[in-house]
């Protein structure tokens, strides 16, 4: 099967749509010809063959302001674009990971061609909405006309999935014809494993053997590092933070870090190259997500993978993961003094730590890799069924 992939974000971007965007391609490739359409690196489109064998169909994008590292697509020609591009890929199906002006592009170019269209949602305008100063009433507005832009976008493919059974409800009562398919964003359970070493993770940087909480993904604000430097900081054992990845937040919670007097306990590495976080889980005893606009969360995932107790705001798709007293535990969202109790009640007990972790384990288990591929895969063979 010929399947093309539409992804607004894709290596070297560093968030959890890419990484999926990514993952599914790989996998996808061992059997099929794969094609990515994607923003280039820079501002001129291009062609590659990958080392995995994905064909990148890389279009020219310019830096997003705010997010440095991340580029997009300009609307202007991106259709022309488009249907270039398939008319020379032919593909048998057409993915998109997005609404958004590339993914859009080949939605209305495809339909136009008669082609088999998956859409899957990773949005949710509250990662858009936090940044704009606009006031609330102004947020809500935008907040619900980014959900109608949602749909009408993805009105036009054939099937529409989401990574949870919140994400996919979600999508639907905010207008996305339906019914929206969950269809887990999936794990690696082989490449995440409780066997992996810590030990090289920690000497290069700077970590010792004492209880540790681990953060990974962006320090960017609406995932809410505040409440868990706040509740850090309320700790009466000795324990350290460790915050891994980059964000335009890092110099503030630094600051915030310092201010509370824990300055010295908290470790921000900066990126950790993908191959480095089996060893980054395997060095904590627990992993914290105080995000509000989870659709599933992917470092959520590995880290149950890893078989590390996990807690987290008891938000969006998070409960759909961290479970009480089996995976980890709950906290409401933005109570720091109550994240600090479980903080103290997991990293105070490593006998309840590890049961935990195990049980985290298990529930990750459900989420393998290799049924969510099988399930794409059955969605792109639905147009051939029916033809």
């Amino acid at each position: 099967m010929r399947i093309l992939i539409g992804a607004e974000t894709y290596a070297p971007h560093v968030n959890g749509a890419s990484y999926f965007a990514q993952r599914l391609a790989n996998a996808l490739s061992t059997r099929h010809d794969v094609h990515v359409v994607a923003p280039s690196t820079g501002y001129h489109s291009f062609r590659r063959r990958a080392a995995n064998g994905v064909v990148e169909h890389r279009v020219r994008a310019l830096p997003v302001p705010t997010h440095p590292g991340f580029r997009f697509c300009a609307p202007l020609d991106l259709r022309r674009v488009a249907g270039r591009i398939l008319d020379e890929v032919r593909p048998d199906v057409v993915h998109v990971q997005s609404h958004f002006p590339l993914c859009r592009a080949l939605v209305v170019e495809a339909r136009a061609r008669g082609l088999h269209i998956v859409a899957t949602n990773h949005f949710m305008p509250e990662n858009l909405t936090h940044y704009l100063p606009v006031g609330a009433a102004g947020r809500r507005a935008v907040h619900d006309w980014a959900w109608r832009d949602v749909a009408r976008v993805f009105a036009e493919a054939d099937v529409v999935t989401a990574p949870t059974p919140y994400a996919a409800a979600l999508a639907t009562m905010s207008g996305v014809p339906g019914p929206v398919l969950p269809i887990s964003c999936g794990i690696d359970l082989d490449r995440f494993g409780p066997s992996s070493a810590a030990a090289e993770f920690r000497l290069r940087h700077g970590l010792d053997g004492k209880p540790t909480v681990l953060y990974v993904g962006r320090l960017d604000a609406e995932k809410n590092l505040d409440v868990v430097i706040s509740a850090f900081a309320l700790l009466t054992i000795d324990a350290q933070l460790v915050l891994v990845g980059k964000g335009a937040e890092r110099q503030h919670l630094e600051a915030l870090a310092e201010r509370l007097g824990v300055g010295a306990q908290v470790r921000f590495t900066g990126f950790v190259p993908d191959e480095e976080l089996p060893a980054a889980y395997a060095a904590a005893t627990v992993f914290v997500n105080a995000g509000t606009a989870e659709l599933q969360s992917l470092v959520t995932l590995e880290a149950m993978a890893s078989g590390r107790a996990v807690i987290g705001a008891d938000a969006a798709a998070l409960p759909h993961l961290v479970i009480d007293d089996e995976t980890g535990y709950l906290f409401p969202p933005g109570d720091s003094v109550a994240l600090s109790r479980r903080f103290l009640e997991v990293l105070g007990d490593p006998e309840l730590a590890a049961d935990l972790g195990r049980r985290a384990r298990a529930h990750a288990e459900q989420h393998d890799e290799a049924r969510s591929v099988a399930a794409f895969e059955n969605l792109y063979a639905m147009r051939q069924v029916l033809v």
